[in-house]
């Protein structure tokens, strides 16, 4: 059951900046259309255990059908498994969500979002449904990186200037996916079409000094883990934590787009740079969830990002929370 509420007026100047917005903004309520792709409510509350977990809004990514996103299967076969699940076939539908988990009063903050316009022009929401749940961004304590796409850390930075959104907080990262990426020769190394993303990093990540590296396996917080996650990227990872008797994994992005992957969990998506392994990964991660009751949420479930997996045969069935 979410406890779900809602504040009638979102936003400030300083939110809006520190996500890389040159102006002010005025919102009154979340400006989304009440559909299932985009909520009318920019973000959900909910509990386990002790855990206070708040899902953030940020937008959705209309991605064109394209034969490259899926290595093994046709857009018309990626067409079919979004009519099955119920959801749109005139593009690609991908949500954007960002969870923020009170702990222990603390504020950890589970990967930092695309910034505002930084990567998808229509994602940027994030601020106003933060300022609208009662987050204050200044408040955060953690950041916990799941990995270096820029759909999870471009609201590290400012917009243009590259400078750091969240100075003092401390950013938790997988040592292998902050080495593989700040590696001075990688960039070159890149397709062309990773190439700025790579220097992106290359050239700001290394500057900060907020930076915590880890391993899979370590206790990142209290009751909190980092778990390696393979394939998706080098250092990919996921968080574990329990609190009472529930468990809850935090899994960016091992299935990414579960209308597609659920059913069909051998398909590679070309963001996955070892596809196999990404495939290895994610059976054995849901798989884990499934068989220990953990509850799950994705970077990219429908909104509020988290949901159910059942096995079905050798694939699974996925059952997206769609309750206020």
């Amino acid at each position: 059951m979410l406890n779900v509420t809602r504040r009638t007026v979102l936003g400030s100047a300083l939110a809006a900046a520190a996500f890389g917005l040159a102006g002010k903004l005025e919102f009154v309520a979340p400006a989304l259309a009440d559909t299932p792709l985009e909520p009318s409510v920019g973000f959900y509350k909910y509990k386990v255990g002790d855990i206070e977990v708040t899902a953030i809004y940020d937008g959705i990514w209309r991605k064109p059908h394209d034969p490259t996103f899926i290595k093994n299967a046709s857009v018309d076969d990626t067409k079919a498994a979004l009519a099955k699940a119920g959801l749109t076939t005139d593009f690609m539908p991908i949500p954007l969500t960002v969870v923020v988990l009170k702990v222990n009063g603390k504020l950890i903050m589970m990967d930092a979002g695309s910034g505002v316009g930084q990567w998808q022009t229509n994602a940027t929401h994030l601020p106003a449904n933060m300022a609208a749940a009662g987050i204050d961004y200044k408040a955060i304590d953690t950041i916990m990186i799941s990995h270096f796409h820029p759909d999870h850390v471009w609201g590290l930075m400012e917009k243009g200037t590259n400078a750091p959104v969240f100075p003092n907080a401390e950013l938790i990262v997988n040592a292998t996916e902050y080495n593989w990426w700040t590696d001075p020769s990688r960039v070159d190394k890149l397709a062309e079409g990773r190439k700025p993303a790579g220097k992106r990093i290359v050239d700001n990540f290394p500057k900060w000094k907020n930076w915590k590296l880890v391993k899979g396996g370590d206790e990142v917080a209290p009751g909190i883990h980092i778990l390696d996650a393979p394939g998706h990227t080098p250092g990919h990872s996921v968080y574990l934590m329990g609190s009472g008797n529930e468990q809850f994994m935090v899994s960016a992005d091992i299935m990414y787009v579960p209308a597609l992957l659920a059913p069909h969990p051998e398909w590679q998506g070309v963001y996955d740079q070892d596809g196999a392994m990404a495939i290895t990964t994610r059976r054995q991660l849901i798989d884990r969830v499934i068989a220990d009751n953990i509850r799950i949420c994705g970077s990219h479930f429908p909104f509020p990002g988290t949901g159910t997996f059942v096995k079905d045969g050798n694939a699974y069935g996925f059952t997206p929370t769609t309750q206020i």
